[in-house]
Formats: C-alpha cells, sequence, structure tokens
C-alpha cells in the first residue's frame, strides 16, 4: 500500500525559506548566479535562510545534517535545492526520517533522490524550481516558471499547463560577468499517445537516470503494487542519454513490473543538448524523436494500454512547470489538458 500523503501548508510572504545545496554546491562556484537567485526569492516576500553547505562544497553527511536541520526547524515553512549534481544517493542513508516535518521541499535532477524518499514518508513535495537553474536565470525567471513555483508554495489553486511557444535548452555561461539568456528555440508541442480517458493520481517518478540510480540501490523503491493509480513522470537530463539508454531503463522497469502501474504518463521535453554543446537544430530533433520511439516501444511492451503524453515542460527545459510530486495531477486525454491540484 502506497503511504497517505500528508498536506503541505502554504508559504506565506514573510516567511523563512531554506536554500540548500544537497548535490553540488553551485552557488562555492558562481555566487553571482545564487545571488540572482536569492534576489527572486526575496522578491516573493520570502526570506532565504542558508546554511553552511550551501555555498560550501561538502560530504554527503555535512549536507544531510543541513537538510535535517532545515526539515527540522518549525520557522522554516519550505526547503529549495540551488541545482542537482550527480551524488545525493550517498546523501540519503544519512537522513533521518524522525526529524522531518511535512513542508514544502522544490528539487529535479538529481534532487529526485530526495523527493522519492519524502515520498516514501508521505510527504508530497515539488518537482522543479531550481534557485540557480531557473530563479537566477540570465535576464530573470521565465514568468512561467516563476509563476508556476509561485502557485506550488503559496498553493493558491489549480494550475492548467500549457506548451511553450519557444524554449530554451542551451547553458549559459554563468562565469560571464554579464551573461546573456540562453538562445530560444520554436516548441514542438506536446504529442498524446491513446488520449481516450482522463487520469487524475498522486505523481511519482522523475529524473529516469536517477530512477535507474534508485533501483540500482535497492533502496526506498517500493513493491510494484503500491505505485497503481499514480501519474508517472519522466524526464532526461544534459547528459542526453541515447534511445537505446532509454528504452534499456524502461524495460528494465518493465520487468520489475512497475510500468504497468501507471495509467498516465508524463514525458518531459527531452533536453537534447550537452553542456554547452550546440547541435544543429535537426540534429535535436531527431533526437528528441529517437526518444519518444524509445519510450513508447517499451510501454508498447510492457503497458501498452497507458496514455502518455510527450515533450511536456517539466524538467531540464525552460520555460519549466513545478509539478506536485505525491500531490495530484489530473491527465484529461480527450480535452488534450494537464492540470496540477495544489
Amino acid at each position: 500500500m502506497r503511504p497517505v500523503f500528508a498536506e503541505l501548508p502554504p508559504v506565506r510572504p514573510g516567511d523563512r525559506v531554506a536554500v540548500v545545496s544537497p548535490s553540488y554546491a553551485a552557488p562555492a562556484d558562481f555566487p553571482a548566479v545564487h545571488e540572482r537567485g536569492l534576489a527572486v526569492l526575496r522578491g516573493l516576500g520570502l526570506v532565504p535562510v542558508e546554511y553552511p553547505t550551501t555555498r560550501r562544497h561538502s560530504g554527503p553527511a555535512q549536507r544531510a545534517a543541513d537538510l535535517m536541520a532545515a526539515f527540522a526547524d518549525d520557522s522554516v515553512r519550505a526547503v529549495l535545492a540551488t541545482i542537482g549534481g550527480d551524488d545525493q544517493l550517498t546523501v540519503l542513508p544519512h537522513l533521518d526520517p524522525a526529524v522531518i516535518r511535512p513542508k514544502p521541499f522544490a528539487g529535479y535532477s538529481d534532487n529526485t533522490n530526495l523527493l522519492n524518499w519524502l515520498w516514501n514518508l508521505g510527504v508530497p513535495a515539488l518537482h522543479g524550481g531550481s534557485t540557480m537553474v531557473h530563479l537566477g536565470r540570465a535576464g530573470g525567471p521565465h514568468p512561467d516558471s516563476l509563476a508556476s513555483l509561485r502557485a506550488a508554495l503559496f498553493r493558491t489553486g489549480d494550475v492548467v499547463l500549457r506548451p511553450a511557444a519557444v524554449f530554451a535548452e542551451e547553458d549559459t555561461d554563468w562565469a560571464a560577468a554579464d551573461p546573456r539568456p540562453a538562445p530560444v528555440v520554436a516548441h514542438p508541442g506536446w504529442s498524446w499517445h491513446q488520449p481516450s480517458r482522463v487520469v487524475t493520481g498522486p505523481v511519482w517518478g522523475g529524473n529516469l537516470e536517477i530512477l535507474h540510480w534508485n533501483l540500482a540501490a535497492g533502496r526506498w523503491i517500493r513493491p510494484a503494487a503500491d505505485y497503481a493509480g499514480c501519474v508517472l513522470l519522466l524526464e532526461t537530463s544534459e547528459e542526453t542519454p541515447s534511445a537505446a539508454e532509454v528504452y534499456r531503463m524502461l524495460r528494465n522497469a518493465g520487468e520489475r513490473g512497475l510500468l504497468g502501474r501507471f495509467p498516465a504518463v508524463l514525458v518531459g521535453l527531452a533536453r537534447a543538448c550537452r553542456l554547452f554543446a550546440r547541435p544543429p537544430a535537426q540534429e535535436r530533433a531527431a533526437y528528441r524523436a529517437d526518444q519518444r520511439a524509445a519510450v513508447l516501444r517499451a510501454f508498447g511492451e510492457y503497458a501498452p494500454d497507458a496514455m502518455i503524453v510527450f515533450d511536456v515542460d517539466v524538467g531540464h527545459t525552460d520555460p519549466q512547470w513545478v509539478l506536485p510530486y505525491g500531490g495530484l495531477v489530473t491527465v484529461d486525454g480527450p480535452a488534450r489538458r494537464v492540470t496540477a491540484h495544489w
């Protein structure tokens, strides 16, 4: 049986919010970008609170200590990750579930580790909302990204997601004194596979590579039956896994009996640029098409009845919609609509 999820209290103007680096301490290397993100939080009326490892490269135990301090402090009403990384899996064993208080945690990418860990405790969270990538964005946060995070933190009501007209996937030079915003390109639009039903359920999933690491480690993964009726979220990172890798990771989850438990799947708009790489538009479109084919192949073999929405603006893309992780999302196939319930 899956956990019973707690109700997250809303954040209000004037509240203190923790800003932590549970993975890569990017603020240590790019303080100007970090400061831009903090300024946006202050512009929302919030009071950012930093911890010893927010701006310092530290070991897993030290980062875990800061996370526990943030969750245990009742005066801190939300916890936001600065960015992802690649080793948060090693932080989780140092966490003490007994000190966790239900409050919003916002993160994605490597933070899928912590999102999933909290999910197992019945603590819903926010998939998205990096303080450096999206709030500290050169030129200011995208209006959709900021509005989505505001709705998630302040719990202002349902948010109907929509495809962006244009999006960005290239990196900006964080070391530059005056970094320019990343160039934008036309959005391909969402594509729907078997949009014949309406599904409302709690979100589980996140970054595919990190989910695969969790499955490999065999920790904090529940019996497949516990995910029945959930909406599966999948997105890939700037490491641009090949279509073959994506298929194999999903195949492995299918062999575990997982894929068949999800009646609806949201697949993020795949980033087709590795760090500071700028492949031509035709190559990027081919990468995304190959990934869609890989996802369809895996679900065709293990969950042929699943409804799948491709190229949703979640995860490693800009703008970015924030989704309730453990909270409810409605995927309405006939209306071609996705709604986040806050």
